[in-house]
């Protein structure tokens, strides 16, 4: 009977087993007939995919070549972040004053000391000053102190572009940031013949206006250009151009966006309009310096990692990314933070996902500088690390990744096929480059971990990202490995 019962289980053993293979060998061809586009004979790509849950390579290609990441490089940030400073980690705005404070009136000096949250808005300065106003606090006899000790004074990565400047996508970064360290300008029609009306959000007298624009008649196009005066590192702000006489409501106006030199300075000032309207005066002026060990603390504002990292990847957060780095490198390293030292954690993670650091290169957090160089196979490795070793973090990290057609850098990609609310990963655009890596759920249920680095194209990233939602899609309707 034994025998029998073998010589039964052999030819099953031999159909499943060749189903396998044929599918896997389908993935395959598949993806293989994707490379075999002419995009490819002048562009590169390298990918690697593995099935998690069978434990199996399912495809690699180029896997080991070195590639600029832009924003995946996310993944390896974000990544430490919650290894090696943890889901509770804080990032804390904390307010201190020396002196004494009598009858409402603080004689003494006031303090605002920046913990690196990028998530710091006008709404959180708000209630700031009305915490202030809460203690009792009518009058500040002294200066008004910001305190940016906590990081070094390298206001950009190391090896980002002179001409990404005034971009929001190249943030100055302080350990003291507000509103993204970005302005919004909404630029409105007046009289025909005059200038249009410039609107700033919020409304500060920080910076200096240069209208150059005329309203034009209804029919005429809007060709109004904002900018700022970053060659000469100013806060002046330019508008050229000419602006449509057409009336919008105000809830259809775009909002234009430029970074802000010395956003630190941007955050005293309103801070200050702030103190202002809950009817605070400061009599001192506003400076910057190290708080002193005999200073009371007010108050300290705080801000878990585990919401920090879901803005940062959901939307490919630059400045998020950055001020992670610099917490890595504060905690165990001291101040001030640097990129450096942060790097160096990031390193830390790769030994334990089993990588050499020393075959890479990593000088930034966001990915936002071309000196950037990994590999599909890193990529891979430290997807598999977190979802083996770290099932805790994985979710938390799998879930702050955009989600295909639903939302973040996404949310327009992959709509109506398998991978739209499936495929979990991490974009990243820059010029020539366009990568993404994640999870995507097969249509046997398997989970697969996919990295796929695109590099060396000239104009648009549309090209490189159809290919990538084309694999996407390859993966999600995959039924090998059952």
């Amino acid at each position: 009977m034994k025998i029998k019962s073998y010589l039964f289980l052999f030819p099953l053993l031999f159909i499943s087993v060749s189903f396998s293979q044929n599918n896997h060998e389908q993935l395959s061809s598949r993806i293989d007939s994707v490379f075999a586009n002419k995009f490819f004979e002048s562009t590169l790509m390298g990918i690697d995919v593995y099935d998690l849950t069978a434990k199996e390579n399912l495809y690699s290609k180029n896997e080991n070549l070195l590639f600029r990441p832009a924003s995946n490089l996310k993944i390896l940030t974000t990544s430490a972040g919650l290894v090696f400073l943890g889901p509770d980690y804080k990032f804390k705005t904390s307010l201190y004053y020396t002196g004494k404070i009598l009858n409402g009136t603080l004689y003494g000096d006031l303090f605002v000391v920046g913990g690196c949250d990028p998530d710091f808005s006008s709404k959180d300065i708000d209630s700031l000053a009305a915490i202030i106003k809460a203690n009792g606090l009518h009058e500040v006899t002294g200066n008004l102190f910001g305190d940016v000790s906590m990081i070094d004074s390298l206001f950009w990565g190391n090896g980002w572009m002179w001409d990404d400047d005034p971009s929001t996508d190249a943030p100055n970064l302080t350990s003291l940031n507000i509103n993204t360290n970005s302005v919004g300008v909404v630029v409105k029609p007046s009289s025909i013949g005059e200038k249009a009306i410039v609107k700033l959000i919020p409304q500060s007298n920080f910076f200096k206006i240069e209208n150059n624009t005329i309203t034009v008649p209804v029919d005429s196009p809007n060709t109004f250009t904002l900018d700022r005066d970053w060659i000469h590192r100013k806060n002046t702000l330019i508008i050229r151009g000419n602006v449509s006489a057409k009336v919008i409501p105000d809830s259809l106006h775009d909002t234009l966006y430029v970074n802000v030199y010395e956003p630190q300075k941007y955050f005293l000032t309103l801070f200050e309009d702030a103190l202002n309207n809950e009817n605070i005066k400061i009599d001192g002026e506003k400076y910057f310096t190290k708080v002193p060990n005999y200073a009371v603390n007010i108050f300290n504002y705080e801000r878990p990692y585990k919401n920090v990292i879901i803005n940062l990847n959901k939307i490919s957060y630059n400045l998020g990314a950055e001020m992670v780095l610099r917490a890595l490198s504060a905690k165990y390293f001291g101040t001030p933070a640097s990129a450096a030292n942060g790097v160096k954690m990031i390193d830390s993670l790769l030994i334990l996902a089993g990588l050499n650091p020393t075959e890479y290169r990593i000088v930034d957090g966001s990915g936002v500088s071309h000196y950037n160089l990994i590999s599909a196979k890193l990529i891979m490795s430290l997807l598999k690390y977190m979802y083996y070793q770290k099932p805790d973090l994985y979710k938390i990290l799998y879930q702050s990744f955009p989600i295909a057609g639903v939302d973040g850098t996404l949310k327009s990609r992959m709509t109506g096929t398998p991978a739209q609310n499936n495929v979990h990963a991490k974009t990243g655009t820059l010029s020539g480059v366009c990568s993404l890596s994640g999870y995507v759920t097969a249509s046997n249920g398997h989970l697969i971990a996919f990295s796929m680095l695109v590099q060396n194209y000239v104009g648009s990233s549309k090209t490189g990202r159809e290919f990538q939602d084309e694999i996407c899609n390859i993966l999600a309707n995959y039924n090998g490995g059952n």
